[in-house]
């Protein structure tokens, strides 16, 4: 038994140390949301790489809307054999020619790719935009979990304290014979147990935080999220209505609309195909010194393809299949979005629903009555069996009272995010 409980106490002790490792190897700053957001929108790598994609884009319509370079050909005499000279472009007795051409684009073509590349830069901020609204809802998440773990937290330490001390008069006493072993080793696995579950948050919390330094791209900080909000003070969200929050997700979904860009994307290419059927034209002019019917000939030439076996029948076929495709990722898109709002205002009620059931002085009771469990215990006023049960309460308690809220406060985050910006502020 002994061996045992020596055996807890070391893994419960190496469990806390590690638990306060981090304020050793790293500095810990109190961060708001706000400034969070800002340090999140200056420094993720992500954004900054999807950014570059905008980028990329817009120098490809630049691309699209250059006109393609005129070919100068020009033709000279190696040697002459009856002048017996070597690169004989002289008048008198040389031979040169010159031929310059010009490619025509017909049938609207550079337009129409022009009006591609246009559609694609907005693709790319579709893209851009949509990974912004999943790495703040990321950061929103992330931030309210660590606080509320943190409370979590902090409420274990009130207890435990009191256990602590109470564990050590139990020890007294058992040496003096006043009390028995097994009472102490009741009251020790108590303390340990709730040493066990503290630890086992902060390892929870630990794992947030590594998501925090990696969307806020600091890893030698341990941040400590400063919010005042209780999920008891924010108002109703049957305020909203579930068709206008539905509209409005149509309205601002950033996936939604790089579906329906992906359409309009397709719609245009498949009108380049039909155009890339009809042959360009390439228009030239000929100067010959002395190579034809007569001395300093002159000629214009124009030339053609001839669309007698491909017509880019494939090209305008996939492109063509390629708009019904698009219109049936748009209408999944559609109804996706819908289904969302619809699962995270449903979240919202039901969370919302429970913690106005709950008094928001229960929490502030149960403390003070857990001081005054303590007190009747340690005068062995109440039995051991009461002190343990309401201990248990008092844990339970704290973890599903701090997780509603946590949960209410999530469910917003969730109703925003599937919305595309911020209906409900926090």
């Amino acid at each position: 038994m002994k061996f045992t409980l020596l055996v807890r106490m070391a893994l419960v002790l190496i469990g806390i140390s590690g638990t306060v490792l981090h304020t050793n190897a790293q500095d810990t700053l109190r961060i708001s949301l706000p400034d969070a957001e800002k340090q999140f929108t200056n420094k993720n790598l992500s954004l900054i790489a999807e950014k570059y994609n905008i980028s990329i884009a817009r120098a490809q319509v630049l691309q699209a809307k250059v006109y393609n370079n005129p070919n100068l050909q020009f033709e000279g005499n190696i040697y002459n054999p009856e002048q017996k000279k070597w690169f004989d472009l002289s008048n008198s007795t040389g031979q040169y020619a010159a031929n310059l051409q010009q490619l025509i684009i017909l049938a609207g073509k550079r337009n129409k790719q022009i009006k591609l590349a246009e559609t694609n830069v907005l693709m790319a901020e579709n893209r851009f935009y949509d990974l912004l609204r999943t790495l703040r809802y990321t950061l929103h998440s992330d931030f309210y979990q660590a606080g509320f773990l943190q409370q979590a937290i902090t409420a274990y330490q009130l207890p435990i304290a009191s256990l602590t001390k109470l564990t050590a008069n139990y020890n007294e006493l058992q040496a003096k014979g006043v009390i028995t072993l097994k009472e102490v080793v009741r009251v020790k696995s108590l303390l340990y147990n709730l040493q066990t579950e503290q630890t086992a948050l902060q390892n929870q919390l630990n794992e947030v935080e590594a998501e925090l330094q990696l969307l806020l791209q600091n890893n030698k900080t341990w941040f400590i999220p400063e919010t005042t909000i209780s999920a008891p003070q924010l108002g109703t969200i049957r305020q909203y209505q579930l068709p206008m929050l539905v509209d409005s997700a149509y309205a601002n979904r950033y996936d939604l609309q790089l579906a329906a860009n992906s359409l309009t994307f397709n719609q245009q290419n498949y009108s380049l195909q039909k155009a890339m059927a009809v042959p360009d034209l390439t228009a030239g002019a000929q100067y010959d010194k002395r190579g034809s019917f007569v001395n300093n000939a002159t000629f214009f030439s124009l030339a053609m393809d001839l669309p007698f076996f491909n017509r880019n029948q494939g090209n305008i076929k996939a492109a063509k299949i390629a708009i019904d495709q698009s219109n049936t990722v748009l209408t999944q898109q559609k109804l996706t979005v819908e289904n969302e709002v619809q699962q995270a205002y449903g979240k919202v009620l039901n969370t919302e629903k429970m913690l106005h059931t709950i008094d928001p002085n229960f929490q502030n009771d149960f403390d003070k009555l857990l001081k005054s469990i303590t007190e009747n215990f340690e005068k062995r006023n109440i039995s051991l069996l009461e002190f343990t049960d309401f201990y248990d309460s008092y844990k339970q308690n704290v973890l599903q009272w701090n997780q509603l809220q946590n949960d209410h406060i999530q469910a917003i985050e969730s109703l925003n995010y599937t919305i595309g910006k911020p209906i409900v502020n926090l």
